[in-house]
């Protein structure tokens, strides 16, 4: 197995190709890199930005450029011995025209070939239904569609289709007898009954019309073959066959405007394998599984063996051949078994380095029989975050956070009444299911005889939102004993909120538990498991909609905390509790991921960096606040229920602002439109005074209105950026230290693409905007090209706001990791004591094996050490002191020598903000 020595995230799309990453492979290994971390790269969607959306895992995608592309940038990689980490999509796929598996179940129904690989009602081992599949893809109700004439049905070789905008579906077979009886009389008078070309027509009615009742697989196939080969012939050939099509198209499509004239293609719509619905539909009538609660995206049911090979087979052809030499599972928990996926995954590619994107909440682990290196690194990232947050003003925090609500604020209690909104907002048809899978349950219970299907959905509700993880593991091998306890912790507490439910309750937790009554037969048993099962799939998409993507919009007491697997109820964490992770993450997954910019995340690192300062000012921070909010009242404007914005959300923005605005006057444009979009964002993943799914137009233009007003007033300007230069100033140096912990802390560490400069994204889309890589690799060349480090970097601090010191540190760290590869990824990790009055200000660890001793020194909590515009280096730390395991060392970064077991921090750091020694 190769273990990356680090990795670099990139982000494909159509606008940044395989040939554009080509150009950079010089760059990234210069930078010091090892391995080329990607996005999914196979077939998605027309137009994707992301690549999650796939259509087609069993080829690369075009829009990259292609297996000719792909197979040259590879080459390319090879020669400069980097490796390729794979982003690959087991759970799901998109929902869409270019999806020809799922489109042959749309057309074909449970005859069709590819029935199996998605998560389906029709599918159900238990409770199945023959519903139409729904397609909640319409913008509006289905009628209004219908009669606006935004629904069409088309023709071409590939035969009969309905159209809506990009969305394109065929329709079934039985319906072309339909399609083709009419107005056929008026093509026989045109053309003649005993035409060739009439009578091949008829040939084709009567197949149609004798089609058995079950015809699936090969003969369907055939069948389907014969009447759109003879069809397409037919139009093509005789041009009377073609104008009676065309004709009958326009019939069937009728006049926009006129509601009888397409009542034939509304019945014609209501024989389908699938029901086009307005898109809200989805979140009460769903039928089949979705990623999160997105529609647009299918799940798979990749725990079908077949189904598991048919989409990995390509995917282990490029491990196999040396293309890809480590995978990146997305959303491991969306998964029916994650253990036996993953095991199958090991054992198709047991060379493969394998990440997970789980996210753990603080005290939970990685199941220990899951065949993996460890997670994809959001774990350490809220690590990492948290340690610059000074835990010692969490009760001024509140305060401030009281003052500007005017009422006291719980995290917990938001993040639960938010599960609660998502459940009966979002994932109410979701709870349906698994309400009436458990009611057929109890009825083979004399207790669970008498359960409502309204009060056995009470239970599950209050059981789902009072999980605090991510999901269980419960298998045909039972309940782990830690899995156990989340669960009777759950229950305990749905008894507590749910008095009315006791029964209910007391049932579903034998259920969960699978303490199955001896009278049960296998088949109930197995029932059981996959309700068991089934909920496992649905506690992590609450927990990610209800929280990360609600609660985390809503509980806004400093925003740097509310990232994706955080908590922002705890307020930092010390440098204790920081090292204790280290130290167990080096016992038991030395080779996970260290993230701390992705494309998943709220907000990139420095701005992170820079909020976290906030934590160690508080009293600065309120009377900002208030000056602000009184110089920005006249910019807001008075509701029905309150003013527009609201204290929350005005509260958000202006930390948003803080963090997010630019080092430099040339990066200010488009910085207003940034700030708007993602404000909106907010305020609609929120859920309180507007929504996806009910967006309030006057709040969302007032919330708009407010911050181009605010970012083009003066006097707003003059008062906010003598602050917003203190902050940055601070998190400049918070950044640099977050870097160097990153780099040398125990596990991989991956950058995100541009984030070797500062990084002051927010929130996606907004961190996939282009990356100025010629900019980049120019910073570059004068880094190496200098030939003194000690100007060199008294000259990248006097420029700090370029963001060059951050990649001058990155290469030398990447250069020293290199060189100590084994002692970075198996060295013990020693936390060091550090004395004197500055104490508490530094962070300090070694890296140590039988060979090598590697030192990392990087301070925080930089405002109570400098003033705005002086650095952290040379005599400010004063007597503060750290023992070190040795007495001779070279610092990595500055390139001096330094000697001692105790050594001073002011003659460690007397030339940079932090060290990396080595003996």
């Amino acid at each position: 197995m190769r273990i990356p020595n680090s990795t670099y995230r990139i982000q494909f799309s159509s606008e940044f190709p395989f040939k554009s990453a080509e150009k950079i492979v010089g760059y990234l290994a210069k930078l010091g890199i090892t391995e080329l971390y990607a996005s999914p790269i196979f077939k998605a969607k027309s137009g994707s930005t992301h690549g999650y959306d796939v259509v087609d895992p069993t080829q690369i995608n075009p829009e990259l450029g292609g297996q000719a592309a792909f197979d040259q940038l590879v080459s390319k990689l090879q020669s400069y011995q980097l490796g390729w980490l794979q982003d690959i999509v087991p759970n799901h796929m998109s929902y869409d025209a270019n999806n020809l598996y799922l489109m042959d179940v749309l057309e074909n129904g449970s005859d069709s070939d590819y029935v199996q690989y998605f998560d389906l009602a029709w599918n159900s081992p238990f409770g199945s239904s023959q519903e139409p599949i729904l397609a909640p893809l319409l913008g509006d109700f289905y009628g209004s569609c219908l009669e606006n004439g935004d629904i069409q049905i088309q023709y071409d070789q590939n035969g009969l289709t309905v159209n809506y905008y990009s969305l394109k579906i065929p329709l079934k077979l039985e319906s072309y007898s339909t399609f083709i009886a009419s107005n056929l009389g008026k093509l026989a008078k045109s053309l003649g009954r005993r035409h060739p070309d009439f009578v091949k027509l008829l040939a084709v009615l009567f197949v149609l019309r004798s089609l058995p009742s079950e015809s699936g697989g090969k003969q369907r196939q055939d069948q389907s073959e014969f009447v759109k080969g003879m069809l397409w012939e037919l139009y093509e050939s005789n041009s009377e066959v073609k104008a009676f099509i065309d004709d009958n198209i326009r019939f069937f499509n009728g006049e926009a405007g006129n509601p009888r004239s397409v009542d034939l293609l509304d019945k014609l719509l209501s024989e389908q394998f699938f029901r086009l619905s307005y898109w809200k539909v989805g979140a009460e009538e769903i039928n089949y599984r979705r990623f999160f609660t997105v529609n647009e995206l299918i799940s798979v049911k990749v725990e079908e063996l077949k189904v598991f090979n048919e989409t990995h087979n390509f995917l282990s052809q490029m491990v196999e051949q040396g293309k890809f030499t480590g995978l990146r599972i997305d959303h491991i928990d969306g998964l029916y078994n994650p253990k036996e996926y993953l095991d199958r995954l090991k054992e198709k590619n047991p060379e493969a380095y394998i990440v997970a994107e789980k996210i753990l909440q603080p005290g939970e682990d990685i199941p220990k029989n899951w065949n993996i290196q460890g997670t994809s690194g959001y774990d350490y990232l809220n690590y990492l975050n948290s340690v610059f947050c000074d835990v010692e003003n969490e009760k001024e925090f509140d305060k401030i956070y009281q003052m500007i609500q005017e009422r006291s604020l719980d995290f917990e209690q938001v993040a639960l009444e938010k599960k609660h909104l998502i459940l009966d907002k979002n994932l109410a048809g979701d709870l349906d299911n698994l309400a009436a899978l458990l009611k057929d349950i109890s009825l083979k219970d004399r207790y669970g005889n008498d359960f409502t299907i309204n009060g056995l959905k009470r239970a599950i509700a209050e059981v789902l939102t009072q999980f605090s993880i991510y999901r269980t593991y419960t298998t045909e091998a039972g309940v782990s004993e830690s899995d156990r306890t989340y669960i009777q912790t759950a229950i305990e507490t749905a008894r507590e909120n749910a008095p009315f439910s006791q029964k209910e309750l007391d049932f579903l937790e034998k259920v969960l538990l699978l303490d199955y009554d001896n009278s049960l037969i296998q088949t109930d048993k197995d029932k059981w498991l996959y309700f068991a099962m089934r909920v496992q799939q649905y506690t992590g998409p609450l927990m990610a909609k209800g929280v990360e993507d609600t609660a985390f919009y809503v509980y806004n007491r400093l925003i740097s905390l509310n990232e994706v697997g955080g908590d922002p109820g705890r307020f930092g964490i010390s440098a204790a509790e920081f090292h204790q992770f280290n130290q167990y993450r080096q016992q038991h997954w030395h080779t996970a991921m260290n993230a701390s910019s992705t494309h998943d995340t709220k907000r990139g690192e420095d701005i992170r960096a820079r909020l976290n300062v906030l934590s160690e000012i508080p009293d600065e921070w309120q009377a900002q606040l208030q000056k602000w909010r009184d110089l920005n009242s006249e910019h807001k404007v008075r509701g029905k229920r309150g003013h527009m914005p609201s204290a929350n959300d005005e509260y958000a923005f202006y930390q948003t602002i803080l963090g997010a605005y630019p080092f430099q006057e040339s990066e200010m444009p488009g910085f207003v439109d940034r700030i708007e979009q993602c404000a909106i964002k907010s305020i609609r993943e929120a859920k309180v005074h507007t929504a996806w799914l009910r967006p309030n137009q006057p709040y969302e233009e007032a919330c708009s209105n407010f911050v181009k007003a605010i970012l083009n007033s003066d006097r707003f300007l003059t008062e906010f950026l003598p602050f917003q230069q203190k902050i940055a100033h601070y998190g400049l140096f918070n950044s640099l230290s977050q870097t160097l912990i990153k780099l040398t802390s125990p596990g991989i560490p991956d950058i995100y693409q541009g984030a070797e400069l500062w990084d002051l994204s927010l929130v996606d889309p907004d961190n996939r905007r282009p990356v100025d890589f010629e900019l980049r690799a120019s910073f570059l060349d004068e880094i190496q090209a200098s030939t003194d480090r000690l100007s060199l970097i008294q000259k990248l601090l006097a420029t700090r706001q370029t963001g060059q010191i951050k990649q001058f540190l990155i290469t030398q760290v990447l250069k020293l990791r290199n060189q100590y590869a084994s002692t970075f990824l198996n060295g013990d990790y020693l936390p060091l004591e550090v004395t004197g009055k500055f104490k508490n200000h530094i962070i300090a660890f070694a890296r140590k094996d039988s060979e090598k001793t590697i030192v990392t020194i990087a301070p925080r909590f930089f405002s109570h050490l400098i003033q705005v515009e002086q650095l952290p280096i040379a005599e400010i730390w004063e007597d503060t002191a750290i023992s070190l395991p040795g007495t001779s060392w070279r610092d990595a970064i500055a390139d001096i020598e330094h000697n001692g077991e105790a050594v001073f921090v002011k003659d460690i750091l007397k030339y940079c903000s932090i060290a990396l020694l080595h003996d």
